[in-house]
């Protein structure tokens, strides 16, 4: 029996890989995301119950899971950080394995994204983004004094450009720019707002998206802090606990989930309730797209 959900340490041999991108460089608010990726590893060996308790069964007796570590990417420019995962997401995407991408902050996910535009046709796969905030706009320059176009608040314009349909759930915030942006339709970004009487059924969630492949991104801000308080910007409101984790169950269920990344957890010092719930929706999400496999 395995001690851990992180089964297999031989990389050839797995059928997920959780590729670790401690990456913070243009973090807007609290520091920290670049210990994310460590702290969600440490759930998954040493916290999370291998047990399913809907599924009745341990999902680690049928997937291999390793994981890899890009190292500390913050010595690296944006451009030369980026460049850094989408070489590592391509070269897991070639050999078939499923990449689960943990940031660091929200900038890392297109990596994996632009990995994918090089082996798909983007306008197929719909990335299905669970945030407080659109991350829309062009560059940071509203409040960096060093900007960028591939900060954290830019990663959804950046694959937006790369031709992804965009599902965004949970949104609270946005700016002017990112309005105009998501109201344009030619832009294919559908926006399901939180609070407010604005709480869609998963069901209207589900139609939304027109393709068959998805990508989710779950920013954990996205959640209630309730729910997930270590983050870097954290805003009030978002989705309850068990409303996120039926969504993504309904969605891997229904679609085809061909990558997945969880980024923006901050581990605080007298809680592990964000790494520890980040930890167990990889798994979740895990066991769902490989559910076909139990018997």
């Amino acid at each position: 029996m395995s001690d851990s959900i992180i089964n297999e340490k031989d990389i050839k041999k797995a059928d997920v890989v959780m590729l670790s991108a401690s990456y913070e460089k243009t973090a807007s608010s609290h520091k920290g995301t670049a210990d994310g990726p460590k702290a969600i590893i440490g759930q998954l060996s040493k916290q999370i119950e291998f047990f399913d308790r809907k599924l009745k069964c341990e999902p680690t007796d049928f997937i291999k899971t390793a994981k890899a570590d890009l190292g500390n990417l913050d010595k690296h420019s944006p451009e030369k950080a980026l460049g850094i995962i989408i070489d590592k997401c391509a070269e897991l995407g070639e050999t078939g394995k499923f990449v689960f991408l943990l940031g660091g902050e929200h900038s890392v996910s297109l990596g994996a994204l632009q990995a994918l535009s090089k082996k798909h046709k983007s306008k197929d796969i719909t990335i299905v983004q669970i945030d407080a905030h659109c991350d829309l706009r062009n560059d940071d320059s509203d409040y960096s004094d060093d900007p960028t176009n591939y900060a954290h608040s830019c990663v959804m314009r950046r694959a937006s450009e790369l031709g992804f349909p965009l599902v965004q759930v949970g949104i609270r915030t946005y700016s002017r720019d990112e309005y105009n942006y998501f109201s344009n339709k030619k832009n294919d970004v559908t926006v399901f707002e939180w609070g407010a009487g604005k709480i869609p059924t998963i069901e209207t969630i589900l139609k939304s998206i027109k393709t068959k492949y998805v990508y989710i991104t779950i920013d954990v801000d996205g959640f209630d802090p309730a729910h997930m308080p270590g983050t870097g910007t954290s805003v009030q409101g978002g989705l309850e606990w068990w409303y996120g984790v039926n969504l993504l169950e309904k969605i891997i269920q229904k679609k085809e989930l061909v990558g997945a990344d969880i980024v923006e957890v901050s581990p605080q010092h007298d809680t592990i309730l964000t790494e520890y719930g980040a930890a167990q929706l990889c798994y979740t999400m895990i066991a769902n797209k490989f559910k076909k496999r139990f018997k």
